[in-house]
């Protein structure tokens, strides 16, 4: 999707600060506090966000390089989590795809790591906060072993190890697998449904809660079949 849209001001600003680390050194990561504040109290489970009985789930197709999955990150992943997530009327999946290169497969691969934790959604949103230009060498380990102390309860030594371990390669397959099946070539994409029954792809208007609020009304109100 190639459609820009204004972040919040503290987003902007943690950004900025990060794209003026001194050339050769990486910035320190940034976030925390609001990443915390925002996913506090919310169930995870591997990928999922949310009560597994949530009357409606929302597959995110993206890439944790996508810029534009990281504007959806910022502007609609709050409002949607407030509104929908947090009340138990939504669930949301993460279907990783890794096709901007191999940065994007390590930054998935360490957000699965942690996923073992349940903090994938800990992790994830603080590499959109952090994001760097494409496949520039930024998912170092000392990035991810910095960025991985941020989240509180998650055992960083046991989430570097996993990254390679048989169980984040069967899920890094099983992703691209469900992406291609899906027919996903683009990201963000999405897919949306009852839960009791099988997602349908949607289009999203705009990468703010706007674009996908109608969709996630629309299934609310379909009465449950019997």
């Amino acid at each position: 999707m190639r459609r820009r849209l204004l972040g919040a001001v503290a987003v902007t600003a943690a950004l900025a600060l990060a794209a003026a680390a001194p050339p050769g050194r990486a910035a320190a990561p940034v976030g925390a506090k609001q990443v915390a504040a925002m996913l506090r109290g919310i169930p995870q489970h591997g990928v999922d966000l949310g009560s597994p009985k949530a009357p409606v789930t929302l597959y995110e197709f993206a890439d944790l390089q996508c810029p534009y999955c990281a504007q959806w990150e910022r502007n609609a992943l709050p409002v949607l989590i407030r509104k929908y997530v947090r009340p138990g009327k939504v669930r949301i999946v993460f279907i990783g795809m890794t096709s901007l290169g191999p940065e994007s497969t390590k930054a998935f691969s360490a957000a699965l790591a942690a996923g073992q934790q349940n903090r994938f959604w800990n992790v994830t949103e603080l590499f959109y906060l952090n994001q760097r230009t494409e496949n520039s060498g930024w998912v170092t380990d000392a990035f991810v072993r910095s960025l991985g102390g941020m989240v509180s309860g998650l055992k960083v030594p046991r989430m570097l190890a996993a990254r390679t371990s048989a169980g984040v390669k069967a899920q890094l397959a099983a992703a691209s697998n469900l992406a291609a099946s899906a027919g996903i070539d683009r990201t963000p994409s999405f897919a949306a449904g009852r839960t009791t029954a099988a997602p349908k792809l949607v289009q999203v208007s705009s990468l703010d809660a706007t674009g996908i609020e109608p969709v996630l009304d629309a299934l609310l109100a379909k009465p449950v079949s019997p």
